[in-house]
Formats: structure tokens, C-alpha cells, sequence
């Protein structure tokens, strides 16, 4: 794996591989999928892995804009491709999108588990 963290002023995003678990903290603004090409390599990275259960932690991850949506979509996406067997996102009920958006994951792999804090 190349690259485990991509830290910026607004957002920072890694992963640990001892718990298998992707870190998105701050705020997602970039703009299109250009800008969210370094975070969506690491992503592969880890889909690439062919872990059987992978954790995404947005508890602190206060806003995602619809390119970053799409970007943690593909991720999905790529781990039902890959045959990852389960998706277990950590949520924070405080931040309206996140129950709003997170559950379509469940639509792209249905094995997704979100639990609300």
C-alpha cells in the first residue's frame, strides 16, 4: 500500500491497517473527482487488500459534498467487485447528511452496517 494518510487543512483521511479501518475526519470539498483522485487511490488500495470486513469511520467527518460522495460510492462499489464480505461504517447522527446519504451504501453492498452514535 503506497500511501496510509492524506492530511490537508480541512480534512485528512487513512488508514489503519491493524484494525482495517478507513479515518475520514473534517470537511470534503473538494472539487470533482480530479481533486479526489489521491483519496480515492487510497481507497483502491485498501479495497485492493481483499479484506473480508472493512471499517470506514466518518464520525468526524462533518461534511461531504456529492463528489466525495461519489468518491466513498466507487469505494463500495469496489469492495462488492472485489468480494469484500462486510462494510462497517461508524456514524455520527449529529450530521444531517450522514443520515441522509450513508444508507444508499447498504443499496451499492448489501452486507453495509451503519451504526449511528
Amino acid at each position: 500500500m503506497d500511501v496510509t494518510e492524506i492530511v490537508e487543512s480541512n480534512y485528512s483521511i487513512s488508514f489503519d491497517t491493524e484494525n482495517a479501518t478507513v479515518k475520514c475526519n473534517g470537511y470534503f470539498r473538494l472539487r470533482g473527482s480530479e481533486e479526489y483522485a489521491p483519496m480515492m487511490n487510497l481507497l483502491n488500495d485498501v479495497a485492493d487488500l481483499g479484506l473480508g470486513v472493512v471499517n470506514m469511520d466518518l464520525t468526524e467527518l462533518e461534511f461531504l459534498n456529492s463528489s466525495g460522495i461519489n468518491t466513498l460510492s466507487k469505494f463500495v462499489l469496489r469492495l462488492r467487485k472485489l468480494g469484500a464480505s462486510q462494510l462497517i461504517i461508524s456514524a455520527n447522527e449529529e450530521y444531517p447528511w450522514q443520515k441522509k446519504s450513508l444508507r444508499n451504501f447498504q443499496k451499492l453492498l448489501p452486507d453495509t452496517k451503519i451504526n449511528f452514535s
